[in-house]
């Protein structure tokens, strides 16, 4: 008998977790399908005298930080053609908020020297362009801006992630990468050659330098 009753007690249990498990389902499905309102549509609404389901946006008025009046800076076009030059001096500090952008977004395909070979890449994804062909080499800053806004090809667009001067500091480290692979001696400022050239030579004097005496 004893048994009996600890069966239907087991079954009863299960039944009460079933139960409870349908309506804590039920409310969770109805939290997730809670009826709202598309801002600015046409749906109407009880709320205002005239049915909007929201207050209409201010003629003439531009929402703070959004005013676009630079288009250089906004579509990288000159006169419709992509820009040769950047919006603003290119500085060590840009060049360093590229890169850190560029590692973020760019790196995964482009890899991190913009060989084309990043980690999703290698791992099965198709191959994105190399920044060293000599296509994009000589192709306009302001294209590689254009690209970066509206995608192109499997890339898709960034300009909701990446803001405007954030894309134009990417595109100067991704100049930066083309002439780290083509640059010369000569390219490099005299006064920062003294200096590699002191460097090179204190390390070869060095201690345990390879080639030195003891």
């Amino acid at each position: 008998m004893s048994r009996s009753r600890g069966h239907f007690a087991w079954i009863g249990g299960v039944l009460l977790l079933v139960a409870a498990a349908s309506v804590l389902g039920g409310c969770r499905q109805k939290m997730a399908d809670q009826p709202y309102y598309q801002p600015l549509s046409k749906q109407k609404s009880e709320i205002f005298a005239d049915n909007r389901s929201s207050r209409p946006l201010v003629e003439h008025t531009v929402a703070r930080g959004h005013l676009r009046d630079g288009s250089l800076l906004y579509t990288g076009r000159v006169n419709g053609q992509f820009a040769e030059v950047f919006p603003f001096p290119v500085t060590r500090e840009v060049l360093r908020r590229g890169q850190e952008r560029y590692n973020i977004f760019c790196a995964p395909c482009h890899g991190q020297t913009g060989l084309g070979n990043g980690m999703i890449v290698q791992r099965g994804h198709a191959p994105a362009a190399s920044y060293h062909d000599d296509r994009l080499v000589t192709a306009p800053v302001g294209y590689f801006f254009d690209v970066i806004t509206n995608g192109f090809g499997r890339m898709y667009a960034y300009n909701a992630q990446i803001a405007p001067e954030d894309r134009w500091a990417i595109v100067a480290y991704v100049r930066a990468l083309q002439y780290s692979r083509r640059a010369t001696l000569e390219d490099v400022p005299e006064a920062e050659r003294v200096k590699l050239t002191a460097q090179a030579q204190a390390a070869d004097a060095a201690p345990g330098a390879a080639g030195g005496g003891h």
